[in-house]
C-alpha cells in the first residue's frame, strides 16, 4: 500500500524537522520545504526526505511543492507578514486538491491580544476553517520547553535561571512532542478533522520548579531569578534574535507572567493523539543540555568566558522602546487590549482545552470531548 505524500514546510526548523523524521520512519514520502540547503536540510535529505528550496511567500514557490502531495503540516514561520504567508498557503492547498492540512498556531490568539501576530494566528485559525475542499488539523501550543533553556550559559555557569517570567506557571512540551502530535495526525486524520489539541508537558511547573529540576540534572544549586522585561530584550538582542520576535515576546512573557499558559493545563493531547506520553520537563532538558545546539545554535559548546563575554554583551546591548517601534513599521496596535487571561471568551475555551475560536455551524468542526 503507498502512503500519501506529505509536504512539511519551514522543515527545518524545531517541530518541522522532527516531524519529517517521525514522518519518514513511519514509511511516509516527505517532501520537505526549506529556505536553503542548510546542513538540517542536509540530514532530512540523507534521512529520506525530497528536498524542495524555496519561498513560502512566492506562490508559484507553493504550487511547485505541492505537485503530488496528498497532505501537509503547515507551520508559518514567525514573520511579520504571518497572515499574509497563512493565506497563500490556504489558497495552494485548495488549488492542490489537499485532504487535510495540520496548521500550526499557538495556545493564546483571541481578538484583542497585545499582540498583532497572535491576532493573526485568530484569523488564520478561522480563514483555515472556512476553506471549501480542504480538512484542517489545529495544532496550538504554549511556551515551548526550549524557551526556558535559552539563558543556558547563565544556568551552567553561574546557576541562575533568568527570565521575565515572576511566579507564572506552565506544562511546556517539547519540540519532538508537538511534532509527534503533527505527525501522527496526519498519518491517520479522520479521527482529527476539525479538532484542535495543545500539546503541553505532563505537569504545571513554575520556573523555581524548573530551576529545582535543572539543579538535579546539573548537580549543582539552580536558583530562579526574576528579571525586567528590558534585560530580557537585551539577553535577546545579544543572542541574535531579530527585533521582531522579541517584541512579540515580550507579550507572551507577560502571558506567562499573568498566568495565561496554567489556565486548562496540562493536557492529554499528546498521549489522545500518539499514544505515547508526553515528555516531561526533566527529560526534555536533559537532552537539551547535552545538545545545546537544539536549544540554540550559539549556545553550543560555549564556556564560562564565553558566557561572561555574552553577559557583558548583553549588559551594553541597546534596545528600543517597543511601542515606538512597532507603531514605525505600521503594525496595527490596539487601543486597548487584553492579554489571554483578562479575555474571558479566551478563558472560557482554554478551561475546555480549545482554541478561542466563534461558533462555526458545520457539525464537523466540533469541540474536542
Amino acid at each position: 500500500m503507498q502512503h500519501p505524500k506529505i509536504l512539511v514546510t519551514a522543515a527545518a526548523g524545531r517541530t518541522g524537522s522532527a516531524a519529517v523524521f517521525q514522518l519518514l520512519e513511519k514509511g511516509f514520502p516527505v517532501r520537505a520545504f526549506v529556505r536553503r540547503r542548510s546542513a538540517r536540510a542536509v540530514q532530512l535529505e540523507k534521512a529520506g526526505a525530497e528536498l524542495f528550496i524555496g519561498d513560502l511567500f512566492d506562490f508559484r514557490d507553493l504550487r511547485t511543492a505541492l505537485l503530488e502531495v496528498q497532505r501537509a503540516y503547515y507551520c508559518p514561520p514567525f514573520a511579520p507578514n504571518l497572515l499574509h504567508g497563512a493565506m497563500l498557503f490556504a489558497i495552494a492547498a485548495e488549488e492542490a486538491h489537499l485532504e487535510v492540512v495540520t496548521l500550526m498556531s499557538q495556545w493564546n490568539p483571541h481578538a484583542t491580544h497585545p499582540s498583532y501576530i497572535s491576532r493573526e494566528h485568530w484569523i488564520a485559525n478561522h480563514l483555515y476553517r472556512w476553506m471549501p475542499s480542504v480538512d484542517v488539523i489545529h495544532i496550538n501550543p504554549g511556551i515551548f520547553a526550549f524557551v526556558y533553556l535559552l539563558g543556558l550559559p547563565m544556568i551552567t555557569h553561574f546557576g541562575l535561571l533568568m527570565a521575565p517570567f515572576g511566579e507564572g506557571r506552565n506544562a511546556p512540551p517539547s519540540n519532538e512532542d508537538i511534532a509527534r502530535v503533527a505527525a501522527s495526525a496526519l498519518v491517520d486524520p479522520a479521527p482529527h478533522i476539525g479538532k484542535s489539541y495543545r500539546p503541553t508537558g505532563p505537569d504545571l511547573l513554575s520556573t523555581h520548579d524548573m530551576a529545582n529540576i535543572l539543579s538535579k540534572i546539573l548537580d549543582r544549586r539552580v536558583k530562579y531569578q526574576d528579571t525586567s522585561l528590558k534585560m530580557f530584550a537585551k539577553a535577546a538582542k545579544a543572542l541574535g534574535f531579530p527585533d521582531f520576535e522579541t517584541a512579540q515576546m515580550r507579550y507572551y512573557a507577560d502571558d506567562i507572567r499573568h498566568g495565561s499558559f496554567e489556565v486548562g493545563t496540562p493536557t492529554h493531547h499528546v498521549e489522545q493523539v500518539t499514544g505515547q506520553k508526553p515528555e516531561s520537563f526533566e527529560q526534555t532538558a536533559h537532552r537539551y543540555l547535552q545538545n545545546p545546539a537544539l536549544i540554540h545554535p550559539r549556545l553550543a559548546h560555549m564556556s564560562k568566558i564565553g558566557a561572561i563575554t555574552l553577559l557583558v554583551r548583553t549588559l551594553f546591548s541597546r534596545v528600543p522602546d517597543w511601542e515606538e517601534w512597532e507603531r514605525d513599521r505600521n503594525h496595527p496596535l490596539l487601543k486597548q487590549t487584553q492579554l489571554a487571561v483578562h479575555n474571558p471568551n479566551w478563558v472560557v475555551s482554554a478551561q475546555q482545552q480549545q482554541l478561542n475560536l466563534l461558533q462555526l455551524r458545520n457539525p464537523q468542526y466540533a469541540p474536542l470531548t
